[in-house]
């Protein structure tokens, strides 16, 4: 039988990897060519049971003959390997690749596949270490795909090797700018944990864009934040307000706490005054304390000092009404000072006579 005839058999092996055809591997006599054939139709049919303990036994036999059969031994292997895997043992699986890329004039080509799919049911049976150093010597000698890449990331990070883990991610961003989310997210983690989070933060914005998801644009401003850049974490926000991707209640408060965060309480206390006035946010007193915050952070005084004269009304607490008097003593406002302290006072909170004088 012929090279090519071997290689069909191997490559109508659905879930294993496409063997080319190799012109340095041994020819194989008929019969074991019929018996590799009458297994991989009965594994297609759906008896891996029979198919794994009969290519095992014919790899047994073969293994310590000629070259010829040392290559059949092999191939019995991956299909044995086929047969447990199709049964849900991947540990086994992998562990006849392997005896399989150790057979003696097996070219480097298909050792190589067999190696990469080894890699992929040890993953698959949460070997992740042995996965991750079989994947690593793999890619000594290919370029892979960029999903290659992704997977030895995602298993360099399960171990928590951070910065391996980065540089694999860094590998296949390079060419996959625009992963699925799933990835993504990996990606920012990754980057984060190995103290790489400006790096995260400029992938994570060449991203953004109007089609971009809103959870996007969420984690790309909270990364800004996380990295003590409140004005960038603000400026990111309001991109995706104005692009619509953020829209909505809780997106616009969200919006208005960046500022406040961001330095720009000014800007904060407009848009919650006019979100207000128009019964975008609810009238609540979480709402006004909040606009009264950000007045005071913006150091007008007539607003600021209304707005909090009108939080302490409709809570009636105590400490509302103390903090407005020591704001408005603070500002020279002693008579409105004088009576929110002493309003304060009525309701139980303690307050030095000193600072109910007018003078």
């Amino acid at each position: 039988m012929s090279i090519r005839a071997v290689m069909r058999i191997v490559t109508s092996l659905g879930w294993l990897l496409a063997a080319a055809a190799q012109a340095d591997a041994p020819a194989l006599p008929g019969d074991i060519i019929a018996d590799l054939e009458r297994l991989q139709t009965q594994l297609q049919r759906g008896e891996p049971e029979g198919v794994s303990e009969r290519a095992r036994s014919q790899a047994t036999r073969l293994e310590s003959g000629n070259a010829a059969d040392r290559w059949a031994s092999a191939l019995y292997r991956q299909l044995a390997a086929g047969a447990d895997s199709r049964a849900g043992r991947h540990g086994a699986a992998a562990e006849q690749l392997r005896q399989a890329r150790r057979t003696e004039g097996a070219p480097q080509a298909q050792r190589d596949r067999w190696l990469r799919e080894e890699a992929r049911l040890r993953l698959a049976a949460g070997q992740t270490e042995q996965a991750a150093t079989l994947l690593r010597d793999w890619h000594q000698r290919h370029d892979g795909s960029p999903d290659d890449r992704w997977r030895l990331a995602r298993a360099l990070a399960e171990l928590e090797r951070w910065d391996e883990a980065a540089d694999w991610v860094e590998r296949a961003l390079a060419d996959e700018p625009d992963p699925d989310d799933r990835r993504q997210a990996l990606a920012m983690a990754v980057f984060q944990r190995a103290g790489r989070g400006e790096q995260a933060l400029a992938h994570l914005e060449a991203s953004l864009d109007a089609q971009a998801e809103p959870e996007a644009w969420r984690r790309a401003a909270a990364l800004a934040q996380g990295l003590g850049e409140a004005r960038r974490a603000a400026a990111i926000w309001e991109a995706g307000w104005r692009l619509g991707a953020l829209a909505g209640e809780s997106d616009l408060r969200r919006r208005i706490e960046l500022h406040l965060a961001a330095g720009t309480p000014a800007r904060a206390a407009e848009m919650l005054e006019a979100a207000l006035g128009d019964g975008v946010l609810s009238e609540t007193l979480a709402e006004r304390r909040l606009l009264a915050r950000a007045w005071e952070q913006a150091r007008d005084r007539e607003r600021a000092l209304a707005a909090w004269r009108e939080v302490a009304r409709r809570s009636g607490q105590g400490e509302d009404w103390r903090r407005l008097g020591l704001l408005a003593h603070a500002w020279g406002r002693l008579e409105l000072a004088q009576e929110a302290l002493q309003q304060a006072q009525a309701r139980g909170v303690e307050i030095d006579e000193r600072w109910l004088s007018t003078r």
